[in-house]
């Protein structure tokens, strides 16, 4: 029995035929993403057996110890997204600055940021882990290098934001500003297929994920949302249920499928966690188109995320990203509006 299924490439092209002035620039470098995602997902299910677990001995530009996967997932990412013309500059979250493109290499139309490897500290244990990137377009001149400005736009600006996550199956979801659509890759004939169309997150969900460790070190807006979380009494009779994977892209793909929030706040354990952990332009921005065409929501607690301007190509955001309605709820709690 043979059947037709729509690859990535496929709806890619047919989305692109919307557009007449399109070049077919954009579906080259969704395309590069796409190979990244095979090529990491092809590792990561092997990395029991290979040589490519472990710490690679590297510090990376937050001070943290880099996983050998980590370094391979960036040089991979950089490797597949240099050469093929569709971009002016780079900016990886293991990278001190933007990545220039080599001058031996044409330069394009976009920007990409990009987390190559999110929650690789959980690859030894099973758990599933992920690759976010976010596309611009340029803002710089055409035909030179693009500088700092082109990577530090707002969440707004973004003309494309996905991320692939590596777990049971490997599963690239993406957005273009029209919908959310989630493709798995089919290990039969190495494509991804699209599996999730046009995905939406429940409105309200009965699920929230955030690292309880640190309850002592939140401020006291984030701490009674959840004493409210833990006593509350949705519809079906329970409190709300504490799911927190440790790994920002299982915890938010559970969530987009299922609903409800995650939360990763400023903490006041050290000075450097006031404003969070996780990286606006990497993590924050992409998640949040994602959510946001999905019909959810993502703040800082106080602004929305995608309306921020970025100041430093490394920024940490406070993220507050889920259903619409539970994302308003901690809001409110966060701004001292509610204190129950």
């Amino acid at each position: 029995m043979t059947y037709f299924v729509e690859t990535l490439n496929r709806h890619i092209i047919e989305q692109e035929r919307k557009y007449p002035q399109a070049t077919g620039s954009f579906t080259a470098l969704l395309t590069d993403i796409a190979l990244v995602g095979k090529i990491i997902s092809y590792y990561v299910n092997k990395a029991g057996l290979a040589d490519i677990l472990g710490k690679a001995g590297g510090i990376n530009i937050h001070g943290e110890s880099q996983e050998k996967l980590d370094v391979f997932a960036n040089r991979t990412m950089v490797r597949a997204l240099v050469h093929g013309g569709q971009l002016c500059a780079l900016a990886s979250e293991e990278s001190e600055g933007i990545i220039p493109i080599p001058s031996n290499y044409p330069l394009g139309h976009y920007v990409c940021c990009f987390d190559p490897l999110d929650g690789s500290s959980n690859i030894e244990a099973n758990v599933s882990i992920g690759s976010i990137f976010s596309i611009y377009r340029r803002i710089t001149p055409e035909g030179k290098p693009g500088d700092e400005s082109d990577v530090m736009q707002p969440g707004r600006k973004q003309v494309c934001a996905g991320y692939i996550i590596y777990g049971s199956s490997t599963m690239l979801v993406y957005t273009t500003g029209s919908g959310v659509h989630g493709f798995t890759l089919d290990p039969s004939y190495g494509e991804f297929v699209l599996s999730h169309e046009d995905m939406k997150i429940p409105r309200k969900g009965k699920t929230y994920s955030i690292n309880e460790s640190y309850f002592d070190y939140w401020d006291e807006g984030v701490q009674n949302y959840v004493r409210w979380a833990k006593r509350v009494v949705p519809e079906d009779g329970r409190p709300l249920n504490s799911r927190y994977i440790g790994s920002l892209v299982a915890d938010f793909h559970r969530n987009l499928l299922y609903g409800g929030i995650f939360m990763y706040p400023g903490d006041n354990k050290s000075p450097t966690r006031k404003q969070g952990k996780l990286r606006l332009l990497y993590e924050a921005n992409p998640l949040a188109f994602i959510v946001e065409q999905a019909g959810g929501r993502a703040s800082n607690g106080h602004q929305l995320i995608m309306d921020l301007q970025p100041t430093n190509v490394h920024q940490t955001v406070p993220l507050v990203i889920g259903s619409e309605e539970d994302v308003k709820i901690a809001e409110a709690f966060i701004q001292g509006k509610r204190k129950d």
